[in-house]
């Protein structure tokens, strides 16, 4: 068992996609052979949480997520089984441990709500399970929640039992296989007990349900990814030995590197989703995770140049216009939309009759809402500053925003920073508001609309009457449009593009 979680808790990172950052993780499901067994697992990852066991959690991991692992169960408790009363006593030492983690109030006497909450929480569907404070890591189960279960950030399915039928397998496995997002693209399995044997049950599975038993399994072990993966490096490093080398390929290499990328990419994420995967067995290729980004760096500016500019033959078209993803790619970012999403839900929670939510818990969360502001506003002071007016208010009148849609209060606070931007401007300027407006939102590449246009609604006559010192009109009409460019927008644009 310690073996075991030793694979789950410390070699799943990537398949947990705790790279991705606070409240875009993924769930997983560990489904064992007995409720026996799913207790003395709850039981023994309790203990690592609390640094009562030999196994420790990676401290990396613990950077990135304090709280990992948020674990709950479930399972059947039957009013005839001779061991229920000893299973009744565990579920409701484990449900304070959800109350206490979540803020609910579940009873042994109302389990189907505490199953229907759980469900819930897995699915995230609702905007209040985006938060990192209420969602879960790992689910113990043994057989509920394999089947008709629908929760699209489920991304590993851990199996410590033996082989299940043919059709438990497949509608096991089809519990992770919903796309989420850009990050999770595929559901993962990972089996504990006797692999030769799950070898040749899945396989036979999959003969079975995708090609009416005849054909061949598509499954792909250990030995085959690396291999691919060896073959993809070699072939897009015959093209460019290194990242800074692929700009200067023709646009017919260009093309091929790109498709050669897009292998390499899918591969590197192959290999990564296995537990027994280790960034320092790339050391053995001469590769990283740094040179990884530097050749995904160097594709990004590939297509988009493509797109401008497809080349000079027009029966070998180049351009790139599909939506491929990145699946390789590590990095997570604060950004607009995902702190609105947030907050929505914070503020969700603040109305839920099921959570209990004490004064200590709502600062903290108020700070780490503070500390994503702060984030964002390296790249966006305007928007950041936004959010802390919002923080301030819901920190002084939480009753305030319950039912409130965030987004729409955030947009109008946008709005109103444009239009004062924008109504300063066009009080120092002596042009109609409309106008500035006009040019504002309709500007692109550094360049106005119609800057004769802008010019031309200019009341100079009233400027110069107002105006000690002003300026002459073909200065005035130079200083115009430079302060547009250089002082306005540079203002405004963050609020105006997300």
């Amino acid at each position: 068992m310690r073996n075991v979680l030793e694979i789950i808790l410390n070699k799943s990172a990537v398949k947990l996609g705790v790279q991705n950052g606070r409240g875009e993780s993924f769930e997983a499901m560990l489904t064992v052979d007995s409720i026996a067994s799913a207790q003395r697992y709850y039981d023994m990852i309790m203990k690592i949480k609390n640094g009562e066991d030999e196994l420790k959690i990676d401290e990396e991991i613990v950077r990135t997520l304090p709280d990992f692992p948020k674990i709950a169960i479930t399972y059947s408790i039957s009013e005839n089984d001779e061991s229920s009363k000893e299973n009744q006593d565990a579920m409701t030492r484990m449900l304070k441990y959800y109350n206490d983690m979540f803020g609910t109030k579940y009873k042994l006497e109302a389990i189907e709500s505490y199953n229907r909450n759980l469900n819930e929480r897995l699915a995230r569907k609702e905007k209040r399970y985006l938060d990192r404070s209420q969602q879960i890591d790992l689910v113990i189960v043994v057989d509920r929640l394999l089947t008709g279960f629908d929760a699209p950030c489920l991304s590993t399915l851990f199996i410590d039992r033996t082989p299940m039928s043919p059709q438990g397998l497949i509608q096991a496995f089809s519990r992770t296989n919903r796309l989420f997002n850009e990050k999770k693209r595929y559901g993962q399995i990972v089996t504990f007990r006797t692999p030769k044997e799950y070898k040749k049950c899945i396989n036979d599975a999959l003969v079975l349900y995708s090609k009416g038993g005849f054909g061949k399994a598509i499954a792909e072990d250990w030995d085959t990814v690396l291999e691919n993966f060896n073959r993809s490096l070699k072939t897009i490093r015959t093209f460019a030995p290194t990242p800074a080398d692929a700009i200067n390929l023709s646009k017919k290499q260009m093309t091929t590197f790109v498709k050669l990328f897009r292998d390499l990419d899918h591969d590197y994420a192959h290999l990564k989703s296995f537990s027994n995967y280790d960034p320092s067995m790339m050391d053995d290729f001469g590769f990283s995770q740094e040179d990884y980004e530097d050749y995904a760096a160097e594709y990004k500016n590939i297509v988009e140049l493509l797109k401008e500019d497809p080349g000079d033959n027009p029966d070998e078209p180049v351009v790139i216009t599909d939506d491929y993803e990145l699946v390789a790619y590590d990095k997570f970012k604060i950004d607009f939309e995902y702190i609105v999403e947030l907050l929505q839900g914070f503020v969700e929670m603040l109305d839920s009759e099921d959570v209990e939510f004490d004064e200590t818990k709502f600062e903290q969360k108020i700070s780490e809402f503070r500390e994503m502001a702060d984030e964002l506003g390296k790249d966006n002071p305007g928007l950041s500053s936004i959010f802390m007016q919002v923080l301030d208010e819901i920190e002084k009148d939480k009753k305030k925003f319950i039912g409130s849609d965030v987004s729409e209060i955030i947009n109008k606070m946008r709005c109103s920073a444009i239009d004062n931007e924008l109504e300063k401007f066009a009080k120092k300027w002596f042009i109609n508001y409309e106008d500035v407006k006009y040019e504002a939102y309709n500007y692109k590449d550094g360049e106005l609309a119609n800057a004769n246009k802008l010019r031309e609604s200019v009341d100079y006559s009233a400027y110069k009457e107002a105006t000690e010192n002003a300026l002459p009109k073909f200065k005035f009409n130079r200083e115009l449009v430079r302060e547009f460019k250089e002082e306005l927008m540079p203002i405004i644009i963050h609020y105006i593009a997300r």
